[in-house]
């Protein structure tokens, strides 16, 4: 079934090949078309991949409001996921609010993460309080966001146009915004901070960089690779959604890691 029951309702996931699980965790008002890309060589590789929808986004359903989609209630949601599908020893790779719900997994249940692709992550580096505060507010949020989306998207070609074009649209929208100023509101909130549960991670964490964004920009990189020890830091000339701006390039990177992680889990 593409559905499956969480805390926040039915959350839609796509689901090809087979293997060891690898689960794509998409950015805020994005969707799992943003991998579009990279899910099937993954899968060719001889990997089961999921692309998840958010709750509130793509087509899973809305919970009991969009001001509820919050960072945490994120997390919650993949463990129920992961729970509901029976996830063990799987690669999740998460971009941006993604990136912190696959890493605050790995920390609250270790047994079902083999390992952790952060691509331009949250919750390894201080939070500009000022700023979500700002964008908290869904009305400034529908005026501003919009205008940012292309400035971390940097959309050079078609598909990223069209990406650009879609989450712009959600962002214009009432729900969309307000589904936007909730995420930002609650990056503010002590849990969203992962800095000192970095050393905690206890599996092999590669971070995809795009090194043109300015939403999570190179100095949060580095942060998060300080935050995290042992994290092998790699980075593109992209902004924030890496594996739909270079696709052949993050595979590259990605397609290495995951036969490592593989490796080492074999070697256990």
């Amino acid at each position: 079934m593409p559905f499956v029951q969480t805390r926040a309702g039915r959350v839609f996931h796509t689901e090809r090949g087979s293997g060891r699980p690898v689960v794509l965790l998409h950015a805020s008002l994005h969707d799992h078309t943003d991998f579009d890309a990279v899910a099937g060589p993954l899968a060719d590789a001889g990997h089961r991949v999921l692309a998840v929808d958010w709750p509130g986004h793509g087509r899973s359903g809305m919970p009991a409001g969009p001001r509820s989609v919050t960072a945490p209630l994120l997390a919650g949601v993949l463990a129920d996921l992961a729970a509901e599908l029976d996830l063990a020893r799987a690669v999740f790779m998460g971009n941006s609010v993604g990136g912190y719900a696959a890493a605050r997994l790995a920390l609250d249940h270790p047994d079902r993460v083999a390992g952790l692709v952060l691509v331009n992550a949250g919750g390894f580096v201080k939070v500009p309080r000022l700023a979500a505060r700002i964008l908290g507010v869904p009305a400034v949020n529908r005026a501003v966001f919009p205008r940012l989306v292309p400035r971390y998207m940097k959309p050079d070609g078609d598909r990223l146009r069209a990406i650009t074009r879609q989450v712009q649209d959600r962002a214009r929208s009432r729900t969309g915004a307000a589904i936007s100023a909730a995420l930002w509101r609650s990056i503010a909130d002590p849990s969203y901070d992962l800095r000192a549960e970095g050393p905690r991670l206890g599996v092999p964490v590669l971070l995809a960089w795009g090194a043109r964004d300015i939403v999570l920009p190179m100095s949060a990189a580095r942060r998060t690779q300080e935050a995290i020890p042992g994290a092998e830091l790699r980075t593109l000339d992209t902004g924030h959604v890496v594996f739909a701006s270079d696709p052949d390039g993050f595979l590259d990177l990605v397609l290495p890691f995951l036969e490592s992680v593989a490796t080492a889990g074999s070697a256990q």
